[in-house]
C-alpha cells in the first residue's frame, strides 16, 4: 500500500478531488458536509491501474486547522499539492508548502484543480516559482477538473508513477504508529487508526503506549476495512486494542515496539528555518502529535529542545517546530535523544561545535564519540546499530577516549605501587570510579601489558618491588628460621612474630620473595626449587606420604606444596594416589 496526503489552501478542491478519485466521502463529520469545509482528517482509498493500493489522507486547508493538517501530513511519505486554477497561489498554499519542505518530503505531485474555470497554465507557472528550491521542486504537475473529469485519468496515472517511485520501507523496522483517530466499537472496545510508515504489525503483538511504558496488545487488525492478520508499512491501519479504555488513547499518542525507542523529553536538534524565526516557546509536531516545548539555541542551527511530555524518538527523526505566535515553522532533525547535561562553563558552545560537524543523519560513531560509552541496546533505543566492535560485554567505546583511559589506568596503578608498597596498584572498583567507567568489565578490558589483574587489583608487572626495610628483614628472619628444616612452614602465630602479617606476606609474594601455599602456609620462594630437586630423587611415581617424609615436613605443608608444584607444571598426577616429577623444571 502507498499513502499520499493532500495539501493546499482552503476551498481549492482537495476533498472534491479525493471523492472523484476514490468514490468515497473523506469528510467524516456532518458539520463538514453542511459547511463544505474540511475540519478534520479524512481518509479514502482506491486501487491504481498497476494493482497497487493507494490510501489518501485529506487534510483541512483552513488556517484555523493547521494542527490537524500537520497531524495528517506528518507520518506520510508523499503529498499532492493542490492549487486552484482560478485563485492561484494563496497564503495557506505557502504555509502548507513550508511544512512539507521543512519535513523534507521529496515525493509529490502538483495538482492544479478547477481547470474548467480558468487557464491552469498560469496557476501552474506561479506554483512552480513557489516550489522552486523546496523539496517539491521536481514534482510532476497535472491539471484537472473534478466537474468535467478533465485530467483525472492523467492524475491517476501520475499517482501510479509516484507510488512506484516511493522507497520501500523495511518490514523489520521497529513500529511507531501515531494515532490519528480513537473510538469505540460495540462488542470490540477501543479502536485506533493511523498511518504505519514502516515495520510490521500483527494480531497478538505487544506494543508500548506512548511515553508511559504501559504495554497493550493488538486484539484485531484492519487495513482499508479488511480484516488482516499482519500488515507491513506503509499502510493505513485500524487496531483493536485489548484492555485499553478510550480515555487512554487519543490523537498524538504513539504505539511503539517495546525496547526499541527512547521516550525522551530533552533532545538536541538541527534547525532548518523555513518561513520565519522560532521563538523560545514553541510546539513540536511529529507524526500526529503536537507537544509544547522550550527551545534553547546552542549555535546558529543547533538547539536543545525540552518538551512537556516524553515522546518516543530516534536519532535522525524529522519533525516540525512551529511558533504559536508568528506561525513560523522550521524543520527539525533529531541529533541526540539523550543528550548530556550542559552545566559546565562553555559546555553549550562545545556541544554546538560538535553537533554542527555531524552529518545530516548522525551515525552510531558520532553518538559513541559524544557519549564515550554506550551499550549496544542503548544504541538500538536511539535508532542506530553498532558500526564498530564491542569492547567488553555489550559496550562500545570511543577509540580516542579508550586509548587515553589506558594511559590513565597505568599511571594510577604505578602511583598506587609507589604510595603503598605493601598493597600496590588499586582495586578494580577504585579504578572504575577514578576513570568514570560505568562497568567494571571495562576496567578489565583496559588492562594490557605491563598491567595485570591479580586478586581483584590492577598491578604493574614491570614495577620494581619497593618493599620496606621492615618487610625485607621479616623475610630474612623466615629464611633463617627455616635454614635447617626449609619445609617446616611456621604456624600463623609464628609468622606474625616474625613480622609477616597479611599485608607483608602479600607484598613479599608480589615481589617474588615468598610463596603462599594456603592460608597461614608461607615459604621463601627458593624452597620451590629445592622441593623439586628432592622429589626428583625419589622413586617415581611417589605418594604424598613419601614426599612428606623426603621433605621432612607435615601434611599441612606438603599437600598445598604439591598442588602448587602441579599448577606450575613441575609435577603431575599419575593417579589418585601418586605423582611424578615432569622433568620440565
Amino acid at each position: 500500500m502507498h499513502v499520499v496526503a493532500t495539501a493546499g489552501h482552503v476551498d481549492h478542491g482537495k476533498s472534491t478531488l479525493v471523492r472523484v478519485l476514490t468514490g468515497m466521502e473523506p469528510d467524516r463529520w456532518a458539520e463538514e458536509r453542511r459547511r463544505g469545509l474540511t475540519i478534520d482528517l479524512g481518509f479514502a482509498w482506491r486501487t491504481l491501474p498497476s494493482g497497487r493500493s493507494l490510501a489518501l489522507v485529506d487534510v483541512p486547508g483552513h488556517e484555523r486547522f493547521v494542527g490537524n493538517m500537520l497531524a495528517g501530513i506528518g507520518p506520510v511519505p508523499a503529498v499532492m499539492m493542490v492549487v486552484a486554477a482560478d485563485e492561484g497561489w494563496m497564503p495557506q498554499s505557502a504555509e502548507h508548502l513550508a511544512v512539507i519542505d521543512a519535513l523534507g518530503v521529496e515525493h509529490g505531485l502538483l495538482v492544479v484543480t478547477r481547470a474548467d474555470r480558468a487557464d491552469p497554465e498560469l496557476a501552474e507557472e506561479e506554483a512552480r516559482l513557489e516550489l522552486d528550491g523546496t523539496s517539491l521542486q521536481h514534482a510532476e504537475a497535472v491539471a484537472v477538473s473534478s466537474v468535467t473529469g478533465q485530467g483525472i485519468d492523467a492524475l491517476v496515472a501520475a499517482l501510479d508513477r509516484l507510488s512506484a517511485a516511493l522507497p520501500v520501507p523495511s518490514p523489520e523496522a521497529p513500529v511507531r504508529l501515531w494515532i490519528d483517530r480513537a473510538f469505540t466499537v460495540k462488542g470490540l472496545g477501543t479502536v485506533v487508526t493511523g498511518t504505519l510508515p514502516q515495520g510490521t504489525l500483527s494480531v497478538g503483538d505487544e506494543l508500548l503506549l506512548g511515553g508511559t511504558g504501559r504495554r497493550v496488545r493488538v486484539r484485531g487488525l484492519q487495513s482499508l476495512k479488511r480484516q488482516v492478520d499482519s500488515v507491513t508499512g506503509v499502510a493505513r491501519v485500524a487496531l483493536n486494542l485489548k484492555g485499553v479504555e478510550l480515555s487512554d488513547v487519543s490523537r498524538g499518542v504513539a504505539l511503539v515496539t517495546p525496547e526499541r525507542w527512547t521516550a525522551t523529553q530533552v533532545v538536541d536538534i538541527r534547525l532548518r528555518p523555513s518561513n520565519g524565526t522560532i521563538g523560545r516557546e514553541c510546539v513540536l509536531h511529529i507524526g500526529s502529535a503536537s507537544i509544547v516545548g522550550r527551545l534553547r539555541r546552542l549555535g546558529e542551527d543547533i538547539a536543545r529542545l525540552t518538551l512537556t511530555r516524553p515522546v518516543p524518538l530516534h536519532v535522525g527523526d524529522r519533525a516540525i517546530l512551529r511558533d504559536p505566535g508568528s506561525r513560523a515553522v522550521a524543520g527539525v532533525t533529531v541529533l541526540d535523544v539523550r543528550p548530556p547535561s550542559l552545566v559546565k562553563r562553555g559546555s553549550a558552545a562545545r556541544a554546538a561545535r560538535e553537533l554542527s560537524s555531524w552529518p545530516a543523519v548522525p551515525t552510531s560513531e558520532n553518538l559513541v564519540r559524544r557519549h564515550r560509552f554506550l551499550r549496544e541496546a542503548e544504541l538500538a533505543l536511539m535508532g542506530r546499530s553498532a558500526e564498530s566492535d564491542l569492547v567488553a560485554g555489550t559496550w562500545l567505546v570511543d577509540p580516542a577516549h579508550w586509548a587515553a583511559l589506558g594511559d590513565q589506568l597505568e599511571q594510577l596503578a604505578r602511583s598506587g605501587a609507589e604510595r603503598d608498597p605493601l598493597r600496590p596498584g588499586l582495586s578494580v572498583e577504585v579504578a572504575r570510579q577514578a576513570l568514570g567507567l560505568p562497568d567494571k568489565r571495562l576496567v578489565e578490558a583496559l588492562v594490557r601489558a605491563p598491567l595485570r589483574i591479580d586478586g581483584g587489583r590492577v598491578l604493574v608487572e614491570d614495577a620494581a618491588p619497593l618493599l620496606p626495610a621492615g618487610v625485607l628483614a621479616a623475610v630474612d628472619r623466615l629464611r633463617a628460621e627455616l635454614a635447617t628444616h626449609p619445609f617446616r612452614a611456621p604456624e600463623s602465630a609464628r609468622l606474625g612474630e616474625l613480622g609477616l602479617t597479611g599485608k607483608a606476606v602479600a607484598a613479599g609474594v608480589r615481589a617474588g620473595m615468598l610463596i603462599r601455599l594456603a592460608e597461614g602456609v608461607v615459604l621463601p620462594r627458593e624452597t620451590e626449587r629445592k622441593a623439586v630437586e628432592i622429589l626428583a630423587g625419589l622413586r617415581q611415581p611417589f605418594t604424598a606420604s613419601e614426599a612428606r617424609s623426603a621433605l621432612d615436613t607435615s601434611r599441612r605443608v606438603v599437600i598445598p606444596l604439591l598442588e602448587h608444584l602441579d599448577e606450575l607444571g613441575h609435577t603431575e598426577r599419575v593417579d589418585a594416589a601418586t605423582r611424578r616429577v615432569t622433568g620440565r623444571s
